[in-house]
């Protein structure tokens, strides 16, 4: 046997071990980063092909009904939307008990992730599932929720300067929509993050993955509401929509109104006849709204 390095498993072992020991050591780690917030992520939203054109302008509400069958409700309904919310009466008057009787209505929402989007008719906000609302016994999940400037339900003959629509849907499809109606004056922190980050250009999507809002905290504190049986204000105008309209408006500064209309500005259908319709306010102590 020729001289050289000794072979003996003696030595051997003990080397095999400290390589294995060596690979075994975690890596150190790497030293903490301040977390960056990520810019809007753009996305383009495009149409489905085959849907008729709508819009306020040259295809507006006048015309609605010429524009496809599937539109038809939009001229011929008899319980359409938005209305003029006048003449409401006390939800205790023994005469509406037997035709519309409010339910307790319960708001469940929760802080999400906003997906903003310009549909070329409203700024949208989609809501993942999870929020609700309960009208008595009856459950409907928020959809999305949109505005429109200036309101389209009017108070007494008075519109305000814009209307945010929080569309929620029943297991049988069926819809609840709330109404909330915004006058001038104080910021409003709540829709602040959802402002600071418009999609100017029609068809344009923002995801916003640090910013997260709380759809309840758009409402008003009280929840006393007009409540009537109505219709979706856009084509194709469908009816049998629950209509829950806050009576408290609640404020948006000057700048941030300047911010929604130059984004979009008239998107708003007429009030449509009332057509003899129980209409209810729901939540005070007065037995009639006038």
């Amino acid at each position: 046997m020729s001289k050289g390095w000794p072979t003996s498993s003696a030595m051997v072992l003990p080397l095999m071990v400290a390589a294995v020991t060596a690979c075994s050591k975690p890596a150190p780690e790497a030293p903490p980063q301040a977390a960056v917030p990520s810019a809007p992520v753009k996305r383009a939203v495009k149409p489905p092909a085959d849907a008729p054109h709508w819009d306020y302008e040259s295809a507006g509400p006048a015309k609605w009904a010429s524009l496809s069958p599937d539109f038809a409700a939009c001229g011929a309904g008899k319980r359409q939307s938005p209305i003029d919310l006048h003449g409401a009466k006390g939800a205790g008057l023994s005469q509406l008990l037997t035709s519309f009787r409010p339910a307790e209505l319960r708001v469940v929402h929760h802080e999400h992730m906003a997906d903003v989007v310009n549909t070329g008719h409203s700024v949208q906000v989609n809501a993942p599932d999870g929020d609700t609302v309960t009208v008595g016994e009856e459950k409907f999940v928020l959809l999305q929720y949109h505005f429109h400037s200036p309101s389209e339900h009017h108070v007494d003959g008075r519109a305000y300067p814009a209307e945010m629509h929080l569309v929620h849907k029943a297991a049988d499809g069926r819809l609840a929509v709330i109404g909330v109606l915004f006058e001038e004056g104080a910021a409003n922190n709540a829709i602040e993050p959802i402002w600071a980050n418009l999609p100017s250009t029609k068809g344009e999507e923002h995801h916003l993955a640090n910013v997260t809002v709380d759809a309840d905290d758009l409402l008003p504190t009280s929840r006393a509401s007009y409540r009537y049986s109505g219709s979706l204000t856009t084509p194709p105008c469908s009816e049998d929509v629950t209509w829950i309209v806050m009576s408290t408006p609640v404020t948006m500064s000057a700048e941030q109104l300047g911010r929604l209309r130059s984004t979009l500005v008239g998107n708003n259908r007429p009030v449509q006849p009332g057509n003899g319709r129980p209409l209810v306010l729901e939540g005070v102590e007065e037995t009639a709204a006038r």
